[in-house]
């Protein structure tokens, strides 16, 4: 059966794995070890120099078992296992070397597949000093068992396989810095990338919101004055009924009343388009926060005893005067206490708080209402969209708008206890563009 293309790894993306996964490199590295004796074990030896190569070859690989089973169970000393390993691998060739005649034997073959997989994985430098040893070991052995090769074969096999080796380990560490840089521009095409589509979404919005402004101040513009000429002449109703006594009278006392309401209700949602689509340029002069959420308490407090709510306050001392646009800025915070009253339909506590954070001071208002659901976060700061029957959508984007433009951000978090909380950031020192 031919293998799929994902089976069919090519030798450059086996040697990045052998890289990036130690436990691969501990079992490449014993195939090639094991297989390199087992094959050397297919020459035949001296009779005096004979030795049981199956047995070899069989605690050789349990050995490097050991060795993967050492990297599975403690990662972080990988790289000490196996520069520990690396001594073992050239004393036990040595030793090899020194039990199939020394310099005569062919099992110095196995050092060089030893020191080129190590000079991958260390680096060049590594790679030279085990080449060093290696014909260090070369030597010895031959000293240790005659005769005597001399200097030349040593020197030579430090030769051929330390520059393999020093050239592989250079190689090794060029890919790593060039995949290194490549993960790093990965990253930042990604950044860049979620950036840009973050502009693109703002764009969009942006856009909405303009011809939404425009189509606002046209709907504005076009109902403003059939609204006030209805709740004129329901007025003038109202006072010709009043006027006058009887069952029918009060029924009709009631029916222009509820006109009025719904005259009135749709009144507040066409300056509240009007608020939205053309929005005021702000004027700063130097106020206190603090007053104005004591203020701003003031005013709801006999709404929330109403819905029998319990209305906390608490300012911070520490805050200090800010320049804001006092008008706009109440608005905004008011925006976010109607959400919270109409989030604690069934009872609760409604908090109005004031801190100084650094060099910032923040406003918050939080409920103990039911909070807000998954489905509906996402969409909160969403134009026109809204979970209230008699709502508009517009009253967040309002208040982030009145926010940012004092140079500050909106928040909002889930609490904990229960409800929601929405925070007004805003810097102590406004910049000259904010």
């Amino acid at each position: 059966m031919p293998l799929s293309r994902r089976e069919r790894r090519p030798w450059p993306a086996i040697f990045r794995l052998l890289e990036r996964d130690e436990r691969v490199f501990a079992v490449l590295l014993a195939v090639v070890m094991v297989g390199g004796l087992a094959t050397l074990g297919l020459v035949p030896l001296r009779p005096r120099q004979r030795v049981d190569i199956y047995s070899l070859v069989f605690w050789f690989a349990a050995y490097k078992v050991g060795i993967f089973a050492l990297v599975t169970v403690n990662p972080r000393a990988t790289r000490a296992i196996f520069v520990g390993a690396l001594g073992i691998d050239l004393l036990l060739v040595f030793v090899l070397l020194s039990l199939t005649g020394g310099g005569d034997s062919l099992f110095y073959l196995l050092f060089f597949p030893l020191v080129a997989v190590n000079a991958y994985y260390f680096g060049p430098w590594l790679g030279l000093g085990a080449a060093v040893v290696a014909g260090g070991l070369y030597a010895a052995s031959a000293a240790l068992v005659p005769p005597w090769v001399g200097w030349t074969p040593p020197l030579i096999l430090v030769a051929l396989v330390g520059l393999p080796a020093v050239t592989l380990g250079l190689v090794a560490d060029r890919e790593r810095r060039a995949r290194g840089e490549v993960e790093r521009l990965n990253v930042e095409l990604t950044g860049t990338l979620s950036r840009l589509q973050a502009a693109q979404e703002e764009l969009l919005v942006a856009e909405r919101m303009a011809t939404v402004g425009r189509l606002s101040l046209k709907v504005a513009h076009e109902v403003r004055n059939p609204i006030s000429a209805i709740e004129l002449n329901a007025e003038m109703l109202e006072d010709i009924v009043r006027a006058r006594a009887g069952a029918d009278m009060d029924e009709a006392r009631g029916l222009v009343t509820a006109i009025r309401d719904q005259v009135n209700t749709l009144d507040a949602l066409t300056e509240e388009y009007l608020a939205f689509a053309r929005f005021p340029r702000p004027h700063f002069e130097e106020e206190s926060i603090n007053e104005l959420v004591e203020d701003l308490a003031d005013f709801i407090r006999p709404v929330a005893l109403r819905q029998g709510l319990t209305l906390r306050v608490s300012v911070d001392p520490a805050v200090p005067l800010m320049e804001i646009d006092r008008g706009l800025l109440r608005q905004a915070v008011l925006n976010l206490v109607k959400n919270g009253l109409e989030a604690l339909s069934s009872g609760g506590a409604l908090t109005l708080a004031s801190r100084r954070d650094g060099d910032a001071v923040e406003i918050s208002v939080s409920d103990t209402g039911p909070g807000i659901p998954d489905d509906v976060a996402g969409r909160l700061f969403e134009p026109f969209f809204t979970t209230k029957p008699q709502g508009t959508g517009l009253g967040l984007g309002i208040a982030r708008q009145i926010t940012e433009e004092h140079g500050g951000e909106l928040r909002w978090e889930s609490v904990p206890s229960g409800g929601a909380a929405f925070t007004i950031r805003l810097p102590i020192k406004r910049t000259a563009s904010a």
